[in-house]
């Protein structure tokens, strides 16, 4: 009888073991699915296509002085960069509306007047472009006239940004909700990169950090590390010849190239040592690069009014296409087959098919206000270039069916 017992006793005990174990294993399982979910963006898959008809357009206001613009990953939120409002503004894509604006409390610093080639009394808080870090939590921002960038944290920002050091430079940052009076503030870091810092771009990884200092004629290589404040530092300044501008990165090859703007060069970079490894000759004024697959550059120059694509292995230009004056920023379809082009004295925002040896232009659409930046949203069914006007400050949204 007691032996009997003993066995029921043990069969109970086993089973609740069991029963609780399969509970934290459980609790772990979805504490892992939520981290996931919270973690990676993962891409949508999109269907085929080869054709674009245009559709539509549409017009947004947006705030004086836009100078870029950039999507989310999953396209779900659009980012403004307002250089003369001092502010970013956030849209949602779907309904269009503005959700949050970032906005700087302005302090006097100098500025530049690229017209008349001089330095002029102005503000630092000017955002100019954008990058954003580990899966879009972190929306790196260049400020025009302060000498560096800030992270902005985009939802985790009460709790982000620690106790500033004594000597490290600050920015007050207030949200303002549209139709509400709430309100929320941080103070975002300053990392100090060079004079007039321009274009941002990442490695795949969110490790490490480019960005171009049109004055400085330097490019600054940051480590990054979301866990620790200031979540980024600067480990190399490279030097290069002339203004720099674009940047495009190239995780298979760990190669990076830098658009030399103010000569007729691609500065290569070694993305291992972050040195500067090669110069490649291309035609004058290159100003943005954005780069396919297959290990194609493509490049515009602004002087020229043309487009371009490159061989990055050899430095050999592939083919070319004219364009209006001035194209600045230029962005590949998703699949990669298409290139939008904004043209900024020529106020048109010109679209071309990548054919395997030559661009097919498909589109020149007018587009006042001097547009500079664009981006793009994609769906299975339609395709949207969210393109931004420096001197209207607006955002037109170019609608395109896909075929």
């Amino acid at each position: 009888m007691q032996t009997v017992l003993s066995y029921i006793i043990l069969f109970f005990v086993t089973a609740a073991c069991q029963s609780a174990g399969s509970k934290n294993q459980a609790k772990t399982d979805t504490l892992a699915s939520r981290s996931v979910k919270k973690d990676t963006v993962l891409p949508v898959p999109l269907k085929p296509y080869d054709e674009l008809k245009y559709k539509d357009r549409e017009v947004l206001t947006a705030a004086p002085g836009t100078k870029s613009v950039i999507f989310n990953s999953s396209g779900t939120k659009l980012y403004a960069m307002n250089l003369e409002g001092m502010s970013v503004y956030e849209f949602d894509q779907s309904s269009r509306k503005l959700t949050r604006e970032f906005k700087f409390t302005p302090t006097r610093g100098m500025g530049w007047d690229y017209n008349k080639s001089r330095p002029i009394q102005s503000f630092q808080e000017k955002p100019v472009e954008a990058c954003f870090s580990h899966d879009d939590k972190i929306l790196w921002v260049s400020l025009h006239n302060a000498g560096g960038i800030v992270p902005i944290w985009l939802d985790d920002f009460a709790t982000a940004y620690s106790k500033p050091s004594a000597d490290q430079r600050t920015k007050p940052v207030t949200i303002i909700y549209p139709g509400s009076n709430k309100k929320d503030s941080f103070i975002v870091p300053l990392i100090e990169t060079g004079k007039t810092p321009k274009v941002i771009n990442r490695t795949a990884d969110s490790k490490y950090l480019l960005v171009s200092n049109w004055h400085s004629r330097t490019v600054s290589v940051l480590e990054l590390d979301k866990d620790v404040y200031p979540f980024g530092k600067v480990i190399s300044t490279i030097p290069v010849s002339a203004i720099p501008r674009g940047i495009a990165v190239d995780n298979v090859n760990k190669k990076s190239y830098i658009a030399i703007m103010g000569g007729a060069s691609l500065n290569v970079l070694n993305n291992d040592t972050w040195t500067s490894e090669s110069i490649m000759n291309v035609a004058s004024s290159p100003r943005h690069l954005v780069m396919d697959n297959n290990g194609h550059l493509f490049v515009s120059y602004n002087s020229l009014g043309m487009i371009a694509c490159i061989d990055a292995a050899t430095g050999k230009s592939l083919f070319t296409a004219s364009t209006h004056s001035q194209p600045r920023t230029i962005v590949l379809s998703k699949n990669k087959k298409f290139i939008f082009v904004t043209c900024y004295t020529g106020d048109m925002v010109d679209v071309y098919k990548i054919n395997d040896d030559s661009f097919t232009k498909i589109a020149s659409l007018p587009c006042g206000g001097h547009p500079v930046g664009v981006d793009i949203f994609e769906d299975n069914e339609n395709l949207e270039a969210w393109v931004c006007s420096y001197s209207s400050g607006s955002i037109s949204i170019f609608s395109f069916k896909k075929k």
